[in-house]
């Protein structure tokens, strides 16, 4: 069992790579305009953190799916259109992402999709609650290949464990890879954690529920193998 401690000790490694990208005239205005009202941002003082007000964020009580690591936010505005009875919190670092969230939430009218900025590990520790997730997505998550850098990957005893006690009962973790030795580090992982039952092991064909993104063409395009996992939390 991993311990308190040990968690946070690995909540300090960084598991993204800062980027930068042109956010765009027209996403930058989205930013200014709709942030304030539509946004969330997570503080990166662990003091200012607190439990977050997702019925105040969404304007109404429903079942919270998180996307950690949404990028250009393609699954997360095809997932919520398609899903309006669930809210979708949307993770990332990169404003371009968001900004683009915040133009398709407008554009499509989408009252179930927020976009968050930060850190999406501490917000899971110190924003949300044990239970109150309905579903983590983990989509393509950065893969760090060298191994010396493994150690920064999300997909970690320690953070499962996290995400697994952030899940109600029957809640559905659902991971993604087009790297074949983080698909094994995955499936690896995510199987030893013990509040959690297998139900796709990457090895069938992908999830249809997860929608393809350009993200995930441009892998396909490259020859690399996209492995999907499924695992849910016991009742």
């Amino acid at each position: 069992m991993t311990s308190t401690l040990d968690a946070r000790h690995h909540a300090r490694i960084r598991t993204f790579h800062p980027r930068r990208g042109r956010t765009g005239t027209r996403r930058a205005e989205a930013l200014e305009r709709l942030w304030p009202s539509l946004g969330l941002d997570i503080p990166a003082d662990p003091a200012a953190r607190g439990p977050v007000d997702t019925a105040a964020l969404f304007g109404r009580r429903a079942p919270l799916v998180l996307e950690i690591g949404c990028g250009m936010g393609d699954a997360a505005v095809a997932m919520a259109a398609a899903d309006p009875d669930r809210d979708y919190l949307a993770v990332d670092v990169h404003t371009p992402g968001l900004g683009r969230i915040l133009t398709e939430i407008e554009g499509r009218g989408l009252t179930n999709l927020r976009p968050a900025r930060g850190d999406a590990l501490d917000l899971v520790r110190d924003g949300l609650t044990p239970a109150s997730l309905a579903a983590v997505h983990v989509f393509f998550p950065d893969p760090w290949p060298k191994a010396r850098h493994h150690k920064r990957r999300l997909v970690q005893p320690a953070t499962v464990a996290l995400l697994a006690d952030r899940l109600a009962p029957g809640g559905l973790l659902l991971c993604a890879t087009d790297w074949a030795d983080y698909a094994e580090q995955m499936l690896a992982v995510l199987s030893s954690e013990p509040t959690l039952v297998n139900l796709h092991d990457g090895a069938a064909p992908r999830l249809e529920t997860r929608p393809v993104t350009a993200f995930e063409r441009r892998a396909i395009d490259a020859g690399r193998q996209v492995a999907d996992f499924a695992f849910a939390r016991r009742p």
